[in-house]
């Protein structure tokens, strides 16, 4: 699992999912989070890792 900062456009990247919930409801927005978790988990593919992030958002949250 990579821990240090491995996205190009960070703040881009922000701006763009804030932009994707504008004017949904907090169920249209969960499902989108939802959505978007299984396709980047998807890229991912690794589930050794994605065990490692899920653990690691826990201890975050």
């Amino acid at each position: 699992m990579k821990t240090t900062l491995n996205l190009q456009d960070a703040d881009g990247f922000y701006e763009q999912l804030l932009d994707a919930h504008q004017g949904l409801s907090d169920e249209q927005s969960a499902l989108l989070n939802a959505r978007l978790i299984l396709l980047l988990a998807n890229q991912v593919g690794d589930g050794k890792v994605l065990k490692e992030c899920v653990e690691a958002a826990k201890v975050a949250a």
